[in-house]
């Protein structure tokens, strides 16, 4: 008597959707990084002209900053995409916070909203921590790559309330 066995998946089949969900990931986290650039296109000069508390970062800093933390989040998206399809929770929530993340630089550079930008912001953090958690369950690396994320996020949440208080003329 013999058994049935389930298919024989090789690693090499399982590899062969790599790739295009790797640029998929990199390509959804790039292009939420590009609507925060578009609003941001004169953020250098409206931050300069902003009242600042002496702990902010200078203005170069930002742009390399976030690049590296969008390959993060794409990295880390692409192991959860990888571990449990792309239709998960985890997966949507991802997208939800990266869609969330971009509109704050809409709100802070673009329409000066500082307190619905603060608002935003602090809506953020909650999304990445929920993304966190869901993440933790798939894949603890993706979870961890997205701790630089949180921290840079709850930085800039301390620094948007700050300068957001501090400037209540023009936010």
């Amino acid at each position: 008597m013999s058994t049935i066995r389930p298919p024989v998946v090789h690693r090499s089949a399982r590899a062969s959707g790599a790739i295009p969900s790797l640029i998929a990931s990199l390509l959804l986290a790039y292009s939420a990084m590009a609507v925060g650039a578009i609003a941001s296109l004169d953020a250098p000069a409206f931050y300069a002209r902003l009242a600042q508390p002496v702990w902010a970062p200078p203005p170069w800093l930002f742009g390399p900053v976030w690049t590296l933390l969008y390959t993060l989040m794409a990295l880390a998206l692409w192991r959860v995409w990888r571990r449990s399809g792309p239709r998960t929770a985890a997966v949507w929530l991802f997208m939800a916070q990266l869609a969330v993340n971009a509109l704050w630089s809409w709100l802070f550079f673009r329409w000066h909203l500082g307190g619905a930008a603060f608002a935003w912001i602090v809506l953020l953090l909650v999304m990445i921590v929920a993304t966190i958690r869901l993440f933790v369950r798939i894949d603890r690396v993706a979870a961890a790559l997205l701790a630089p994320y949180l921290g840079w996020v709850l930085f800039a949440s301390m620094l948007s309330w700050s300068i957001w208080r501090m400037n209540p003329s023009v936010l």
